[in-house]
Order: structure tokens, then C-alpha cells, then sequence
């Protein structure tokens, strides 16, 4: 019998870790883990932003075209599919008609658990503890309502947020509430054991002591979900002091913590540089305790009876494409490239770096695999098979669904537009362009209608465009960036 082990990282670009190529940022335990690993280089989220990719990831389903939202069937609190991410589909409950891994291990007698500090899955309404055993929630992420007083002052508040002067943006617009929400909550900390990822995998390793018996036995399904390293970037100062040593750093301009989703331009040189800062010193702390907690798994003596997945959901741009944001259009490699690893039991294939495509909703499928559990009714595919048989392929592109827009990536041409037509589209040339810098569409128009008719085909029912009409102004919760403008 063999545990599955499932580790969501929000918010990791795949470039700010050292396996994958970064050479300025500590992440010396997500390397080894690597090493000790297949990593996958072409993961790609089936949908997003962070509730769409979850469900794909927990169900082994694709989300797109989000039918189930547009006929009213998901529970809600609102009863309908905007929920609290207005023009964001996909952002609601999982299907009761389809299963989540958590069930499927329930029916298999494994005992299961959920350690989670992402809010979102635990509002009102929601459904992603599904079939757990037990599960946690770490709270106080950005505007979760976990404190309610003392009051935080305007005059602290103002510290945090971007100047009016400089523009207003959706972003900016939420930071007033969030901040005062997420200082509120995070007033009391006294030391690094009281940051999130501290108290999300110190939760999953005192869980793993308290189900040891059924652990030996290859009898567990755990899943850590660390909304970290998500915003706000709020390290310990002495993570943030690896990066930046001069002890002036924050002289002359605000500590922004939160994401604008808009343009870069908005800060100073010294903040966004700061941004920057704050974003890796975040990483380097989910490092480390995802050090920790790797260390318990290895002391309790089922590191080789696990399979064991490490991915992100997406990225976010830090000044790339002059954007603090991350956003359905532009769609960058900055949010879609993912960082995905997976320890298969015994260390198969370990060292092993796969560069084919792949997607979020093949992970359920590969864990059901390894664990000998149902994978019916799943859409995605076994991984291992992909790593093992240099001639398999099993997709030769993936698509990027965010609302009304995708990205359609055939590994030389990237595209990103509205999911009905290539109008204020855009297209590159991957191969000589891997930053996508430069829209070559009006030089190659057609091939970028093959690429959205990729998009079209993937999808094992027929997109409602009437429905999908509706997000080309309504747009999601982290707004189509091309519409943001910096005030005059």
C-alpha cells in the first residue's frame, strides 16, 4: 500500500526556484526535493485563478468552458456562478457529481486530512474539504475575517497602500480593505513559528505523528495547501535581509505588501524593487518550511511509501510586461509556467526532468494510479507512464482557460486572447521570444486562429460564447491587466 502526499504552493513561479534555472533565490529544499524527484517543466493549470485550478487538481477534471457554472449548479452563497469573484467562472463548488480525491480514498478506507491556510476554499458555501477525514484551517490570509479588533489606524494603513496620486486599480481598491484585515490578523505575531507556512506544515506533521499507525501501513492521504507565497509578501525580516542589505531599504517610499494589478509605474523605482524583495524572501520561507516538513515525512519512515506531488496553481508578474499583476490577458509565462515535481514510491524515475506537456488535472489521476484507488470518470492521465516511455506523448499543446480569455501554448507559438474570436489577440514566437515580448499576430493571423481552434477542440462539450461574452468586460477577479491605465 502506498500514502499519497499532495503539497499546492499558491503563487510559486516556476523562475524563482533554483531547480528551475533561478540562480539569486535560497530555495536549497525545494532543489533537493527535485533532485530526489521527476520534475516536470511543462505543467501547465487547465484553468484559472485559484478555486478553477483546485478543482481540476482535486477532481481530475478539466473546468473549462465552466458549463456547470453557467446552468446554476453549483451551491454558491450567492446561488449563481459569480460567487465572490465577479466574472471569474469556475470560482464556486465542486460538482457534487464529481468525485474528489478525498472521496475516492474515503471509499478505500485511507484516512485523509486537509491542512489549508487559503480562505477561499473555506468560505461559506464551499465544498473542497469534501470526503476529508479531517481537516484544518489556518486562518487569517488577506481579508479573512479571522480578528476583529483592535481597530487598525489609517494612519498605519496608509504605510501599506499606493499613493492615489499614482492611480487606482481594482487592486488598489481591495488593498484598502484587505490590508486593514490582514494587519488586523497579523498584529499578535511574535516570531517566524507564527507566519503561515510555519503553522500549515507544523499542523501536517503533527497530524502525520497522530496517524502513524495508518501511515506505516500505506494507509494516508494528506494534502497541504500553503497559500503562501501569495500576497501579501510579508516575511520575517530576516529572510527579507538574504536579499537586501542595505538597512535603509525602506527609506522615502511605503511598504507595499499587496499586488496592484495594474502597472508597475505606479510605484517608485525603490518600491517596486522592494516588491521584489518581499516576493523572494517569501519564497525562501515556504522553503523553509517546506524543508520541515519534508524532514518529518523522511523521520517517520514513509518517504518511500508515498507518492509525493509538489506543484504551484500559478505564478504572478513583478514588473514583467510593466504589470504587478497576475491576469487572464495578458497571460504571461511569469504566472503559467508552473513548477511541478513528483516523488513517485521508492524513488522511481527520481533525478528524471520531463519536457512535455502536462496539466493539473493529470495529478489526480497519477496519484490514483500509485495508489491503486478509481480513477473513472477522470479526464487527466498517469504521469508516470509519460516519464518512463521517451516516445509517449500525450498532448501536443496545452490551453490556458482564465474567464473569457486563454493562452494556447504548442511549445513554438504562444497565444493569448478572448476565448471567442483573435480580436485584440496577441501571438508570439516562443523559440525566439521565450519572455513574450514581442506580438507577431499581425504577421501571422492564421496561425493564431489554429491555435484558438486548438483551445475550441479541447473541451470535451461545446463552449457557450454567448456565455462566454460576458467576461469581456465582467473581468474576474484579477481583471484583464491590457484595461488597467496608470492616472494621468
Amino acid at each position: 500500500m502506498v500514502n499519497a502526499i499532495l503539497i499546492i504552493l499558491d503563487t510559486l513561479r516556476q523562475d524563482h526556484v533554483g531547480a528551475y534555472g533561478n540562480d539569486w533565490i535560497n530555495t536549497p529544499n525545494l532543489d533537493q526535493f527535485a533532485q530526489d524527484s521527476v520534475k516536470f517543466t511543462r505543467m501547465y493549470p487547465e484553468s484559472l485563478p485559484t478555486l478553477p485550478a483546485r478543482k481540476a487538481i482535486y477532481t481530475g477534471r478539466r473546468v473549462f468552458p465552466f458549463t456547470e457554472d453557467n446552468t446554476g449548479k453549483t451551491k454558491t452563497p450567492r446561488g449563481d456562478f459569480i460567487s465572490d469573484a465577479l466574472g471569474a467562472p469556475g470560482w464556486s463548488t465542486i460538482s457534487d457529481s464529481h468525485d474528489t480525491l478525498a472521496e475516492r480514498f474515503h471509499r478505500k478506507r485511507y484516512v485523509s486530512s486537509l491542512f489549508s491556510d487559503v480562505y477561499h476554499q473555506m468560505k461559506p458555501g464551499y465544498n473542497f474539504q469534501r470526503g476529508f477525514d479531517q481537516w484544518q484551517w489556518i486562518r487569517g490570509q488577506e481579508e479573512d475575517a479571522y480578528l476583529s479588533g483592535p481597530e487598525i489606524s489609517d494612519d498605519v494603513l496608509d504605510q501599506y497602500l499606493t499613493a492615489k496620486r499614482n492611480g487606482v486599480t481594482a487592486g488598489t481598491v481591495f488593498a484598502q480593505v484587505m490590508m486593514r484585515q490582514f494587519l488586523k490578523n497579523t498584529r499578535w505575531w511574535r516570531s517566524e513559528a507564527d507566519t503561515f507556512p510555519a503553522k500549515v506544515f507544523r499542523a501536517a506533521g503533527e497530524w502525520m505523528d497522530m496517524n502513524y499507525d495508518s501511515l506505516v501501513k500505506g494507509k494516508g492521504f494528506l494534502t497541504v495547501e500553503s497559500f503562501d507565497p501569495h500576497e501579501p509578501w510579508n516575511p520575517p525580516l530576516h529572510y527579507i535581509r538574504m536579499y537586501e542589505k542595505d538597512p535603509k531599504w525602506e527609506e522615502g517610499c511605503r511598504k507595499i505588501t499587496h499586488s496592484l494589478y495594474g502597472p508597475a509605474s505606479m510605484l517608485s523605482d525603490q518600491e517596486l524593487k522592494n516588491i521584489k524583495t518581499r516576493y523572494a524572501a517569501e519564497v525562501t520561507l515556504v522553503d523553509t518550511w517546506f524543508g520541515y516538513f519534508i524532514d518529518y515525512i523522511k523521520r517517520i519512515g514513509i518517504w518511500d511509501d508515498s507518492i509525493i506531488v509538489v506543484v504551484s496553481d500559478h505564478g504572478h508578474m513583478l514588473g514583467e510586461h510593466g504589470l504587478i499583476a497576475k491576469a487572464a490577458n495578458p497571460l504571461g509565462r511569469e504566472v503559467a509556467d508552473l513548477v511541478a515535481m513528483i516523488r513517485f514510491p521508492g524513488g522511481e524515475e527520481s533525478g528524471k526532468t520531463c519536457d512535455k506537456f502536462c496539466y493539473h488535472h493529470d495529478i489526480a489521476a497519477t496519484i490514483g494510479k500509485a495508489c491503486k484507488i478509481s480513477t473513472n470518470n477522470m479526464e487527466g492521465k498517469d504521469l508516470l507512464p509519460l516519464v518512463k516511455q521517451e516516445n509517449l506523448n500525450y498532448y501536443d499543446h496545452v490551453s490556458v482557460a482564465w474567464g473569457g480569455s486563454v493562452a494556447v501554448y504548442d511549445g513554438e507559438y504562444w497565444y493569448n486572447g478572448y476565448v471567442w474570436d483573435t480580436e485584440d489577440a496577441s501571438l508570439f514566437n516562443v523559440e525566439k521570444d521565450p519572455f513574450l515580448n514581442k506580438n507577431i499576430i499581425s504577421e501571422e493571423p492564421e496561425k493564431a486562429k489554429e491555435l484558438l481552434k486548438l483551445c475550441w477542440e479541447d473541451t470535451s462539450e461545446p463552449i457557450d460564447m454567448d456565455f462566454m461574452l460576458q467576461f469581456k468586460e465582467v473581468l474576474g477577479c484579477t481583471p484583464v491587466a491590457t484595461k488597467l491605465k496608470k492616472k494621468e
